[in-house]
């Protein structure tokens, strides 16, 4: 089958939301700031967001978390571990935990709690796509970059089946059915 994407969140719109981002997450005033990457869709967001942040008159260490909660790649077992862990102390200081999408919320609940029983001083998230209608834990994100209609999206990081990844936008994949060829 062939795929087209739709183009959901140009460029231009991302930086420019990466830049107000920064901005809000600047007028929190961390202290300290430990920026965790949790692997691997957010990559590109997260790099970025982090100049963002530069910009905004931050300079954050930063660190990369892998967590999984699918057994088979495709299904989530309900049950997040980690894959790759930081090396940095977190106790004593403000973390900000940066993901690409806060769906049901396990992945960044998790890490929240976890960077929380390290004795962060105060954990914050950024996400950069949320969808709301897909939560089965309790969590918000602080800083969000856009509310997502619950469509599947690639690009800006995202993908599917490792595809994708390298598009400078998010984008929504179509499958166009026999059918609908000429």
């Amino acid at each position: 089958m062939e795929r087209r994407l739709t183009v959901l969140y140009d460029a231009e719109t991302i930086a420019r939301r990466n830049g107000g981002l920064a901005s809000e997450i600047a007028a929190s005033a961390p202290e300290r700031l430990l920026a965790i990457v949790v692997l691997k869709g957010s990559f590109v967001f997260a790099a970025d967001l982090i100049r963002a942040l530069h910009e905004a008159g931050l300079a954050p260490e930063i660190e990369f978390l892998s967590l999984s909660s699918y057994l088979d790649g495709t299904v989530s077992s309900g049950t997040v571990r980690i894959v790759h862990d930081i090396e940095s102390e977190v106790a004593g200081r403000d973390v900000l935990l940066i993901d690409d999408i806060l769906e049901s919320g396990r992945t960044l609940a998790y890490a929240k709690d976890l960077m929380a029983a390290r004795g962060a001083r105060r954990v914050l998230t950024c996400v950069l796509l949320e969808k709301p209608g897909k939560r089965a834990v309790s969590v918000t994100a602080d800083f969000v970059g856009f509310v997502c209609p619950d469509l599947f999206v690639v690009g800006y990081g995202m993908d599917v089946a490792h595809a994708y990844r390298q598009l400078p936008f998010v984008g929504v994949v179509e499958v166009d059915a026999p059918e609908d060829r000429p």
